[in-house]
């Protein structure tokens, strides 16, 4: 069958998924919504917001859509996936009671600690007071605070004395800086190592791992300033050890999986695993429920298998039929962001330079924030707005061909972080 897909969302990300999905045999026609300058270059974008479901379901319906993909994780926490079954609709993704694996922290903590998979030790609170009274007694700092809901990814402090833990506390919880997400708070043990992405596909039963990656979220280089939803990423991570995918294995994955299962809550689509490489093994991080952004740029251009035939194969339970393969390489995104980013910055600043990158073998660029102008110039619409991503035969050459390529791109107020993947270096002087 020749099919037609939706892909709800509008990001990095989403144009990965949008890139990898044109390449499919299977498909002759992309729709994308809202999506991007970037991603109309493979889809036609059209006009529907990711939380606009009855639109989107009246869309996927007028126009004969075989197969829905949800990018994002507001519309998956939100309950799309039920929508769209609900009216004999296709789509990839969890469930709104799986996806609460990414839309509750509180949820998912719980759960690890039920089943035993490896993790920090944590509290949770729904009441300021009582958190602020149990900080009081916890004299171990630095500490983490974790506003329990959705929060683009900016809803962790870390605090380094209980002054800063109690600001935490009224920041999350008092002034609700991240909104609802702040009514339930978790506290958490400080951990550290080595953190590490990693995604995989999962059946409800069956889970195959993708390559591993690692993600860089603060603004400034040396990982200062605020925390941001990514500025650049590296795939594979030389920390991600045969012996740690070995633990991971046997303690985290199939563990999740089946944790899920049991909670009568199975699992299909992408679970991302954010693990921290302790010197007491590995721990999960944070579970999401969906591709991370932007992980997603460096592992999907790895990937070999077509992502249409490993999708479908999620949600009709056959997985395990699947080997899933990726290239003996390495690839590096550097985000270019925005002056000011994640508090202000100027939007609808005209880009030059993308042709350069045009099929080029080895180079992409994922567009996360862009639109078209009156002028139908490509601008900046975005605190991210684009991945530049470059393949190389090692992490090392991957790196020099991402930044060569940031070079060749243009826009006022253009930032971007200039130490993407230092820890490479680092990982030959460990060796």
């Amino acid at each position: 069958m020749i099919m037609k897909v939706l892909i709800v969302g509008s990001g990095g990300r989403e144009h990965a998924i949008a890139w990898k999905v044109a390449q499919s045999s299977k498909v002759k026609k992309i729709y994308c919504a809202p999506g991007n300058a970037g991603i109309a270059s493979v889809a036609e974008c059209v006009p529907i917001g990711a939380m606009e479901f009855d639109k989107l379901v009246s869309f996927a319906k007028e126009n004969n859509i075989d197969l829905t993909i949800i990018g994002m994780d507001d519309p998956l926490v939100g309950g799309i996936v039920d929508v769209f079954e609900a009216e004999g609709l296709r789509v990839f993704g969890p469930r709104k009671k799986a996806a609460i694996l990414e839309g509750s922290k509180s949820f998912s903590k719980d759960l690890m600690n039920k089943y035993n998979i490896p993790t920090a030790k944590y509290e949770v609170f729904t009441d300021a007071d009582k958190a602020i009274e149990y900080l009081k007694k916890e004299n171990d700092f630095p500490i983490v605070l974790k506003a329990d809901g959705l929060a683009l990814g900016k809803g962790v402090l870390i605090c380094n004395t209980l002054e800063e833990a109690i600001d935490g506390v009224n920041t999350i919880m008092t002034d609700k800086k991240f909104g609802s997400a702040g009514n339930t708070m978790v506290i958490e043990e400080f951990m550290t190592g080595r953190e590490v992405s990693v995604l995989s596909f999962v059946d409800g039963n069956t889970i195959r791992i993708m390559t591993s990656a690692q993600d860089h979220k603060r603004a400034l280089d040396g990982d200062q300033g605020l925390n941001t939803g990514g500025m650049g990423t590296f795939s594979p991570s030389p920390f991600y050890t045969p012996e740690v995918d070995e633990f991971c294995k046997k303690y985290i994955y199939q563990a999740t999986v089946d944790a899920m299962k049991a909670e009568g809550r199975p699992f299909k689509g992408i679970i991302f695993f954010g693990l921290m490489l302790t010197p007491k093994g590995p721990r999960v991080l944070e579970y999401n429920a969906r591709f991370g952004d932007p992980e997603a740029q460096v592992v999907i251009p790895r990937m070999k298998n077509d992502i249409i035939e490993v999708m479908e194969a999620c949600i009709d339970g056959t997985l395990d039929k699947i080997n899933l393969e990726f290239e003996d390489n390495a690839a590096v995104c550097v985000v270019l962001a925005s002056e000011g980013y994640p508090v202000s910055y100027e939007k609808g600043l005209p880009i030059t330079g993308l042709e350069e990158l045009d099929d080029l073998d080895g180079y992409y660029v994922f567009h996360a924030g862009t639109k078209f102008n009156e002028k139908n110039e490509i601008v900046t619409n975005g605190g991210r707005v684009l991945g530049v991503v470059a393949k190389g035969c090692n992490l090392k050459q991957a790196r020099l061909n991402a930044y060569a390529a940031t070079t060749w791109i243009q826009f006022d107020n253009k930032y971007m972080r200039s130490d993407i993947g230092k820890a490479i270096d680092e990982a030959e002087e460990e060796n």
